[in-house]
């Protein structure tokens, strides 16, 4: 499924164990669904709803998310290099069990603290 175009899909609770290195995904749900093992490199995201979904051992390499809902999204596992999100709601989001929210603000005190 390298290179798929998924556009105004609705995937609510998907299971997926494939390769999806480049595929798009524009409009789409992906509430509750679930990546294992999966390559995601160089997937595109954008306008999705991922609240509640999981992704575990991924490759997730240059993957661009923009204006989605990320709200209780989990990665665990995940190569993440080069991944960029951006105008996202990441509200409990976590990473290897951490909360993004707990991640930026740690990150915002460095910023402070080293200016």
């Amino acid at each position: 499924m390298s290179g798929a175009r998924f556009d105004g899909v609705n995937l609510t609770d998907a299971a997926f164990h494939a390769v999806l290195s480049g595929a798009t995904f524009t409009d789409t749900c992906l509430s509750d669904a679930r990546f294992d093992d999966v390559n995601l490199s160089a997937v595109q995201l954008e306008n999705v709803n991922m609240s509640g979904a999981t992704i575990r051992d991924a490759n997730m390499s240059g993957v661009r998310i923009s204006h989605a809902n990320l709200s209780g999204l989990r990665i665990e596992g995940v190569n993440l290099s080069g991944a960029e999100i951006s105008a996202a709601d990441t509200t409990g989001m976590r990473i290897d069990g951490v909360l993004v929210s707990e991640m930026m603000t740690a990150w915002r005190a460095a910023q402070g603290a080293g200016g």
